[in-house]
């Protein structure tokens, strides 16, 4: 599966925290927070989770399982959104790489990796295998600051825009076919 934390710029942090500390103690308890993370992964199911996983020989995503071990943490400063998405049929990556893409199709919502320690494997690795991002081609990036916002609004969820910009995860093991 896929363990995602999604950190959150301040603008969506300050919005979303409005109204959910109930007891007005200025701390986010667990408790307090559980809700919003819920709410993030059902309104995220429509969209797939921004989330395709797909062997690379083949472009078809592999179908995931709804979300588990959803939470939310807030630092006071931002929020991240932790869940896992479990594979519906598990994959040996010895027979192939796979590719993990984070993206939104109609380019609407931005994703970036960290910087530091963007993607782990966890669990006993095959020996061998080991994850690496590759960051979309820069000269897309540039000629989508050219294009207009009316471009931009006739993208809908079925377009797949984004998914030009999207960074990869590639799971590779030293024998694995090419």
């Amino acid at each position: 599966g896929i363990r995602h934390h999604w950190t959150f710029d301040e603008f969506y942090t300050a919005m979303a925290v409005q109204g959910l500390d109930a007891n007005g103690d200025g701390v986010y308890s667990k408790e307090e927070l559980q809700p919003l993370a819920q709410v993030n992964v059902e309104s995220l199911k429509e969209f797939d989770y921004f989330t395709f996983v797909h062997m690379s020989d083949d472009e078809k995503p592999l179908p995931l399982k709804e979300p588990v071990d959803y939470s939310v943490d807030y630092d006071k400063t931002l929020l991240t959104l932790h869940f896992t998405l479990p594979l519906e049929t598990p994959l040996d990556p010895k027979a192939k790489e796979v590719a993990v893409d984070v993206y939104d199709p109609s380019f609407f919502v931005a994703f970036g990796f960290a910087t530091d320690a963007p993607v782990k494997m966890t669990g006993t690795p095959a020996p061998g295998c080991a994850a690496e991002v590759q960051k979309p081609d820069p000269e897309s990036a540039a000629d989508a600051k050219a294009l207009s916002e009316a471009f931009f609004s006739q993208l809908g969820p079925n377009s797949n825009f984004g998914s030009q910009f999207a960074q990869t995860v590639m799971v590779k093991c030293s024998d694995a076919p090419s």
